[in-house]
């Protein structure tokens, strides 16, 4: 069984927390250190950033880590070696994130059996259209056994969402806020009703919330009304302050108690 799908499975009523941080940043030669670190600290899944030059849906502090890891060195290809070198040693699923012109530029079945060979389970391609997707992507993922996840916000509509649970699988990322990237200090009413109306859908998939979790009200938020939660701005700041992933996470679990 995907990982993925073993995890949610298994999970049952624990809400899990999901990390993700930039390749190549701080340190080029990092990544193995911080996933290994991430699954012996209790991480649930982790999603791995592939930088690129031109991320669209991120805020300041993933730009800047990008643009760190692009002047350290880090590509797609590096990424995928340093994956396929400690994949026998990771128990979690790991979920590649980034945009699609790398993964084009290296093409499809390329891209997919070499995650599939580096021990991913998943990816999230934010500006891969869904048409392409079902028609071409899909195909392709699932001969790998990888998930594509798909993510939703406070405008997709109804029906899309209801598309997207339908043919996807692992899980629906839920995004809180139709805004980019970065950290906040509490979800307001509207992203709450936001929240409750996904809740009372009754999708298939479980859905991971993220965007915007910094601390002990947003992290109760987003896992009361998921199967749990995803960090990225508030850790990558915390691993890039550190140059360490086991202070970073000291640093994280603090702020995640106030």
């Amino acid at each position: 069984m995907n990982k993925i799908n073993q995890l949610f499975q298994n999970a049952s009523r624990r809400k899990l927390l999901s990390l993700y941080f930039c390749a190549g940043c701080p340190d080029i030669d990092n990544t193995a250190d911080v996933i290994k670190t991430m699954q012996r600290r209790g991480i649930d899944m982790i999603e791995v950033g592939m930088p690129f030059s031109d991320p669209l849906a991120d805020g300041p502090v993933i730009q800047s880590a990008g643009t760190v890891a692009l002047k350290n060195g880090m590509t797609l290809d590096l990424l995928l070696r340093q994956l396929a070198a400690i994949k026998d040693e990771v128990t979690i699923p790991l979920v590649l994130m980034g945009y699609l012109n790398p993964v084009m530029h290296m093409g499809y079945e390329t891209y997919f059996s070499r995650c599939a060979e580096s021990g991913i389970s998943g990816t999230i391609i934010p500006d891969l259209p869904f048409d392409d997707y079902l028609n071409v992507v899909k195909p392709i993922a699932d001969r790998y056994d990888i998930r594509v996840i798909m993510m939703i916000t406070p405008e997709t509509s109804e029906e899309r969402i209801r598309f997207i649970d339908e043919h996807t699988d692992g899980f629906i990322y839920m995004v809180s806020s139709a805004a980019i990237t970065g950290a906040q200090n509490s979800f307001d009413e509207a992203k709450l009703a936001y929240f409750n109306r996904i809740n009372n859908m009754h999708l298939r998939n479980p859905r991971m919330i993220g965007f915007g979790i910094s601390n002990k009200q947003t992290l109760e938020s987003a896992q009361q009304n998921a199967a749990g939660a995803i960090i990225g701005s508030k850790f990558v700041t915390l691993l890039r302050e550190t140059g360490n992933a086991n202070q970073a996470l000291d640093a994280l679990y603090e702020a995640l108690q106030k």
